[in-house]
């Protein structure tokens, strides 16, 4: 039986003796990750990564449902979300399963659905492995040489200075224009991007919509705030294919943005916006005598806005007086006022108040409303937790009742974060570990928990969930040094110490050792 993609008659990668392998695409988007890790620019906030990967997370098995996501392809890539908090609007597909977004991207768009329209598209990328098409065609260079090409190629998207001193010459001006996928493999990606959107659950004029805002990107000769239009260029017959696709009573209807999307749409844009100026307009926003007339939807995106902006500024009263507005406005929305309780919560715990910010906390959690993550070689990430100010919440004697509930991912390390503060943290631990065993590329998630062990004094525990948090980055190196420095903790403790666990540490200090031999076998082979 012909895979979909082969019936429809698309090229597939296996065609010419220099393609990629599906491990060496992989390989070659470790090596390029490793990199990104390590930019300033790559964050982690457990808010938004949930929000935007539980999208990620629809459309990948809307693609598995269609028969374009390969069971090969499901388990040798590492189907990774990066979050960047630059403010350009763009996004990206990385060779072996990853995919970037920044921040300036989830804060220009106006719901949800357009928002996926884009993460359809380059998933598109991904499972017809379009990079590594166009990588094939670079011959016989190593995967670390193609790795510094495209770190170039993508660099200059930001800044032509950062990408020179990355690019290496002429090969990576090469390597910039390829990046630029050919029309036919736009086409693709729109046209299969398109098809995961209902099976997903979204509005397909999600894609016309977005659309329309490149198009009027593109009318205004692109400023240079949408470097998705350089590496993505619009064409007329795109949008047309696109708009053909959607029943005529619908093409004028753009999707409406949910309350959950436009507090995340807020967070990112204050993120990213750092000039406190900025912000402090923000913070004082939903004041003006203009807020009443706005719709609930432009009302609860200027509090949650207001709110996180009065907390950057350290304005507690005021970030307080906004956050018990937005926690009103939402209270008929159950995922609203989850997203207005964590905001709460984090107010509360960066105001040092640890003891009002637990109260904030339910009583219980539950699952995002989302596909179960697959446990992968990377491991997917997953889930938000909830918060509010000073009302009524759980005692302290009360912290373990929670731990038979599988937690969301951004109270799972809000909650230890905040009991670390009060000195607390021993019941953290089992939830964690069960976390990083699911997720077990969740590097932040190890770094909290090597916090809460040596909270307890288990040094050697902490000295492993470290090296973990660094295999996670692919910092190999980094995690050898840690994983002897726990061997070296276990042989002083002798008897003493914990048979079971030093035994995993000189296991995974094998494997890893042998992971950073070969990292360094392909510099020296690269050199």
């Amino acid at each position: 039986m012909l895979h979909p993609v082969q019936a429809a008659g698309l090229p597939t990668l296996g065609d010419g003796a220099s393609s990629l392998t599906t491990g060496e695409e992989r390989r070659l988007g470790d090596s390029i990750v490793k990199e990104l890790y390590r930019d300033p620019d790559y964050l982690d906030d457990p808010v938004l990564q949930e929000y935007v990967e539980g999208i990620w997370l629809h459309l990948q098995d809307a693609a598995r449902k269609n028969g374009e996501l390969s069971q090969e392809l499901e388990e040798r890539f590492a189907w990774t979300l990066l979050l960047g908090k630059d403010r350009q609007v763009n996004a990206f597909a990385l060779p072996g399963g990853y995919m970037g977004v920044y921040l300036g991207l989830i804060g220009v768009v106006s719901s949800g659905d357009e928002l996926a329209s884009v993460i359809a598209h380059e998933t598109s990328h991904i499972t017809q492995r379009h990079i590594a098409r166009m990588l094939s065609q670079q011959g016989k260079q190593t995967p670390l040489m193609l790795a510094s090409m495209l770190l170039g190629a993508l660099a200059a998207t930001r800044s032509p200075d950062a990408a020179m001193a990355i690019m290496m010459g002429g090969p990576a001006a090469v390597m910039q224009n390829q990046l630029n996928f050919s029309r036919a493999m736009e086409s693709e990606a729109d046209r299969m991007g398109y098809s995961l959107m209902a099976p997903a659950g979204f509005a397909p004029q999600g894609f016309v919509s977005m659309f329309g805002k490149l198009q009027q990107a593109s009318r205004l000769n692109d400023n240079g705030s949408w470097p998705y239009l350089r590496s993505h260029p619009l064409t007329t017959q795109r949008i047309a294919d696109m708009d053909s696709r959607v029943p005529p009573g619908k093409r004028a209807a753009a999707p409406a943005p949910t309350l959950e999307h436009v507090m995340m749409a807020a967070r990112a844009r204050v993120i990213s916006n750092t000039g406190v100026d900025v912000r402090r307009q923000w913070a004082t926003l939903p004041r003006s005598g203009s807020f009443a007339s706005l719709t609930q939807a432009e009302q609860i995106g200027q509090l949650y806005a207001a709110t996180l902006s009065a907390i950057y500024l350290r304005d507690w009263p005021l970030a307080r007086e906004m956050v018990q507005r937005l926690l009103s406005a939402t209270a008929g929305n159950a995922q609203a006022n989850i997203q207005a309780r964590w905001l709460s919560a984090e107010l509360e715990y960066k105001a040092d108040q640890p003891q009002a910010a637990f109260a904030a906390l339910p009583l219980q959690s539950s699952n995002a409303p989302q596909p179960a993550p697959k446990v992968t070689a990377s491991g997917n990430l997953a889930g938000p937790r909830e918060a509010g100010p000073r009302e009524a919440g759980p005692s302290l004697a009360t912290i373990d009742v929670v731990e038979h509930v599988a937690p969301r991912r951004p109270e799972l390390l809000l909650r230890a974060d905040i009991l670390l503060k009060l000195g607390q943290a021993a019941s953290m631990a089992s939830p964690l570990q069960t976390w990083v065993t699911d997720h077990p590329r969740d590097g932040t998630a190890w770094q909290t928990l090597a916090r809460v062990w040596r909270s307890q004094g288990q040094e050697m525990r902490a000295l492993r969930a470290e090296a973990e948090a660094q295999v996670a980055y692919y910092d190999y190196a980094a995690a050898v040094d840690r994983f002897k420095a726990a061997q070296d903790l276990a042989r002083k403790a002798g008897a003493k110490a914990d048979y079971f666990e030093a035994s995993i540490i000189d296991t995974r200090l094998r494997a890893v050792d042998e992971l950073l031999r070969e990292q360094l076998r392909d510099k020296t082979i690269n050199k």
